[in-house]
């Protein structure tokens, strides 16, 4: 994957005094990080004038499909340069995309054309309706739909495995693990649905990648939560436990100075 440097986003105003919060202690404390809430108000600015993408976050009565808010992230970095600035994710998927410009992109991308993903998944549907076409055939021999929904089930799992093996994540020390590994490491007998999809991971992936050193991260919500009260627009929320714990602990060994919201 090509990675491109005007993913760093530096800040408009003066941070000479603020950047010596950068050798603040590790914390998970619910105070917010000047530096990262420059770089969110920046990127909230970004999100209600850009025309690039449309994307229905329940803001506006104009916006057309079904509402579907999003979490954002931002993480404060240092270059090798020594500037400072910010780089900025979204969760999962943004206006049915995994890139666009000023984001950074998905740790694996499976939307590529011809991927293995989109190749199970044809054969997934090919399956699906071989069974819906055994069910309505009153003459269909049971045990020919339980063979079809069996081998539906261990192409599904053999998918989603491979899925996870395809998701390798950087520590500081430039050691990669996928999602198997570090869950498995975590206690966990398999990684969730979605896992490794979230703001946070793909920042600091971009980061270690990038040779960027990171300072802080922050995540707010943006749009209405269509399922649950659980969300805000513009608040901010800690990383979310079940997907992201066990990938954040591995990739943050030996980071002890990132302050993390």
């Amino acid at each position: 994957m090509k990675l491109t440097e005007d993913l760093f986003i530096p800040f408009r105003v003066s941070i000479n005094d603020l950047s010596l919060l950068a050798e603040s202690t590790f914390y998970s404390g619910s105070q917010l990080h000047p530096l990262c809430k420059m770089a969110a108000e920046d990127l909230q600015c970004y999100l209600k004038e850009q025309t690039e993408w449309i994307h229905n976050f329940g803001l506006s009565n104009e916006a057309d499909g079904t509402v579907i808010g999003k979490m954002f992230g931002v993480l404060v970095v240092k270059t090798q340069q020594n500037e400072i600035g910010y780089l900025a994710a979204f969760s999962g998927k943004l206006a049915g995309e995994n890139l666009h410009p000023r984001f950074v992109p998905p740790v694996f991308d499976a939307l590529t054309k011809n991927s293995f993903l989109n190749n199970g998944m044809i054969e997934l549907n090919r399956i699906n309706l071989e069974i819906a076409e055994l069910e309505t055939n009153s003459q269909a021999n049971l045990n020919e739909i339980e063979f079809f929904k069996s081998k539906r089930r261990e192409h599904s799992i053999a998918l989603q495995n491979k899925l996870f093996e395809n998701y390798n994540f950087l520590n500081q020390a430039g050691v990669e693990k996928n999602l198997i590994e570090i869950f498995h490491s975590a206690g966990y007998k398999n990684p969730p649905s979605g896992a490794g999809e979230c703001a946070a991971p793909k920042l600091l992936q971009y980061a270690f990648q990038n040779n960027m050193k990171p300072i802080a991260l922050a995540e707010f919500w943006w749009g209405l939560s269509p399922k649950s009260e659980t969300w805000k627009h513009m608040q901010f929320y800690k990383p979310c436990k079940e997907k992201c714990e066990p990938i954040l602990g591995n990739m943050l060994e030996g980071l002890d100075d990132l302050i993390l919201l």
